[in-house]
């Protein structure tokens, strides 16, 4: 099994980073009677809640636990979980619960205000859902769409939102829509995307981008790649369930061949698609390097990015080493607070675990490789990331194409209460040399603008104007002519399709690629 959304914290094991006596009448009901670090165990006040469920716990298919509680309860359940369990416990500023008339606002406070060295906010995924609607996001990888994945290079007027990618044999695939890489999407249902701004305007935006059932029908204006006429498609929304390995290919070079292929979610399927991707470069004579499209893989599973980073190094470089190790904060410096067990290291998996279609236990194919080209965005993140982290650890060299990572070594334990589930950053993940401190993420070597943890290669825009896998691609492109000779185009950083705004960092002008959260998260392997 795999799990953050089906397993909650084990509330017992937690205990406060404080006194764990408080004050007489410390976290009641009808009063805070609060006390600045001092802390009552979470589980005095879980599921004692200001408005009860009743019914059956979708999670549990038991009888929901709640009992009549108030907002003073559930707060102070936040502050408990937090600091036992928060990375940074000893960072938030201990405010009385009792002054907060909304959990919500309240968990916000319940984090650091500290910064990065970029100046960015040191905890950029502090986050809520209703409890249902997160089940349901981790209960499967198929969701309603059309099969085409925007890229939101600008969200604010002027707005720009174009295709990154196409799933096989999906809504955009037909032939009376055919979208293709670096369409722009000019009009949703008669609105303006470029330039709509009521509140009606941005609904039916949102509303035709992301249908929220199969069935729905939204009609879009579009540009096509070198095309200065807008034509009209209707794309009626399906199940959609991604193909995470696609673009599989070999590169002929006068110095070997290289293969290539878009790595896009570390989802269970993965599985299987890896180990063909795998097996298909190692046919004929075998390929000499490896460019890993990593540019739009937000997260997921971790164990496929150690079988990932396993298939890409071989056995005798990870022989006695470690992938990553959850690092809790030191109350819990040898027990992992969420499940109750030690805290061991994942391992580089060399084997099948059951999440395709073949039995555990077999071996996987390897490449043997001591170095590695990816091509990475903003929306490079989390267990992506841990790839580029597993692989240093084990000194494989890293090259970097493209721009600056989304800078996520940290992971979190789904906190349901109440009806919300609480996500607030529990561990950090490390390599085998004990690092994982990328908060600004990862950046090739000559990246100019809010430069992360710096690697070897290029800085390069992300290009709209050629399909992924294209040797003409510009980071692609980039990776190959930095493999013949060691030098870079000039830094660019940013997207090739229309214009930076002006004072927009480089690294932003590569947009957001939207995806389920559940496929932005480390999700841990049992």
């Amino acid at each position: 099994m795999y799990f953050t959304a089906v397993a909650m914290l084990a509330l017992a094991a937690c205990g406060g980073g404080g006194d764990a006596s408080p004050a007489p009448g410390a976290g009641g009901g009808s009063g805070s009677a609060w006390q600045a670090g001092v802390f009552l165990d979470a589980g005095t006040f879980f599921a004692r809640c200001d408005v009860p469920r009743s019914g059956t716990d979708p999670f549990t298919n038991l009888a929901y636990q709640d009992i009549q509680g108030s907002v003073l309860d559930e707060n102070n359940f936040l502050r408990s979980i937090s600091d036992a369990t928060y990375l940074w416990y000893d960072e938030i500023t201990d405010q009385d619960p009792g002054l907060f008339s909304n959990t919500l606002v309240y968990f916000d406070e319940l984090k650091t205000n500290a910064t990065t060295a970029s100046g960015r906010p040191k905890d950029k995924f502090h986050f809520t859902f209703e409890s249902e609607e997160w089940l349901q996001l981790s209960q499967s990888d198929v969701l309603a769409g059309y099969g085409a994945q925007w890229v939101i290079l600008s969200s604010t007027v002027p707005r720009e939102i174009v295709v990154a990618y196409i799933e096989p044999n999906s809504p955009a695939t037909s032939a009376l829509v055919n979208l293709a890489r670096g369409a722009r999407i000019l009009t949703i249902d008669g609105v303006d995307v470029v330039n709509g701004s009521s509140q009606q305007d941005i609904d039916t935006l949102n509303a035709g981008l992301f249908p929220s059932s199969v069935g729905e029908t939204h009609t879009f204006g579009v540009q096509d790649v070198g095309s200065l006429t807008t034509r009209t498609v209707s794309m009626t929304s399906d199940n959609i369930a991604p193909d995470p390995v696609q673009t599989i290919k070999v590169i002929d070079t006068p110095t070997g061949q290289v293969g290539y292929f878009q790595f896009n979610d570390h989802i269970a399927t993965a599985e299987d698609q890896l180990i063909n991707a795998v097996n298909t470069l190692n046919n004929g004579q075998g390929i000499v390097d490896l460019v890993l499209d990593i540019r739009y893989n937000s997260g997921g599973i971790l164990a496929i990015a150690s079988q990932m980073a396993y298939m890409i190094a071989g056995p005798a470089q990870v022989a006695g080493r470690s992938f990553e190790t959850q690092q809790f904060n030191d109350q819990h410096p040898i027990t992992n607070p969420a499940t109750g067990n030690p805290i061991t290291p994942v391992p580089f998996y060399d084997e099948t675990l059951g999440f395709g279609s073949r039995p555990t236990g077999q071996a996987l194919p390897t490449l043997n490789l001591g170095r590695v080209y990816v091509l990475t965005g903003p929306g490079t993140c989390s267990t992506s990331e841990s790839i580029i982290n597993g692989l240093n650890g084990i000194d494989v060299e890293v090259i970097q194409i493209g721009s600056t990572t989304c800078g996520k070594p940290y992971g979190f334990y789904e906190i349901p209460n109440c009806g919300t589930s609480y996500f607030t950053i529990q561990f950090r993940g490390v390599n085998a040399n004990d690092f994982g401190d990328y908060t600004d993420g990862f950046s090739p070597l000559n990246t100019s603008v809010n430069a992360g943890t710096l690697l070897p290669g290029c800085s390069v825009a992300d290009d709209f104007t050629h399909e992924l896998g294209d040797v003409d691609e510009a980071r692609l492109a980039a990776a190959l002519d930095f493999r013949a000779t060691l030098t870079c185009p000039a830094a660019t950083g940013m997207r090739t399709l229309g214009q930076q705004k002006a004072g927009q960092p480089l690294s932003a002008t590569d947009g957001i690629v939207p995806k389920s959260p559940w496929h932005t998260n480390r999700i841990m392997h049992r």
